[in-house]
């Protein structure tokens, strides 16, 4: 079973994302910010993680940076959430570090499948 992380400050979004990817046979550990999900980065295994561009303490982007800038995480595969879906924020994520960047609302079905594409290539 594959652990995914979420780093959504929305509780709503977390909720959904949650259930989504337990529907789909996936462990799940959730964060507020791009703080806290650094801390679940360094005690728990995380197979891939989910930012949302947007969220308070540490936004996506600079937590993507942080990401990277481990060498135990270098290759840990990142997606980006927008709300906006500006041509900005896609550039910004993918400097950043980013493996994909995903609009939100997103469909289940394309969250699962970029998913799998990453973990599975």
């Amino acid at each position: 079973m594959t652990t995914i992380l979420i780093a959504e400050d929305n509780r709503v979004n977390q909720r959904l994302l949650t259930f989504t990817l337990q529907k789909s046979g996936h462990q799940v550990i959730t964060a507020l910010h791009g703080g806290e999900a650094l801390e679940q980065l360094a005690v728990n295994s995380i197979d891939l993680v989910i930012a949302d561009i947007n969220m308070p303490e540490m936004d996506g982007v600079t937590f993507v940076k942080r990401v990277r800038a481990d060498e135990r995480f270098q290759s840990l595969p990142v997606i980006v959430l927008t709300a906006s879906g500006k041509d900005e924020d896609y550039e910004m994520a993918w400097a950043a570090g980013a493996n994909d960047v995903l609009t939100k609302p997103t469909s289940s079905h394309e969250l699962i499948a970029t998913i799998e594409k990453m973990l599975h290539p």
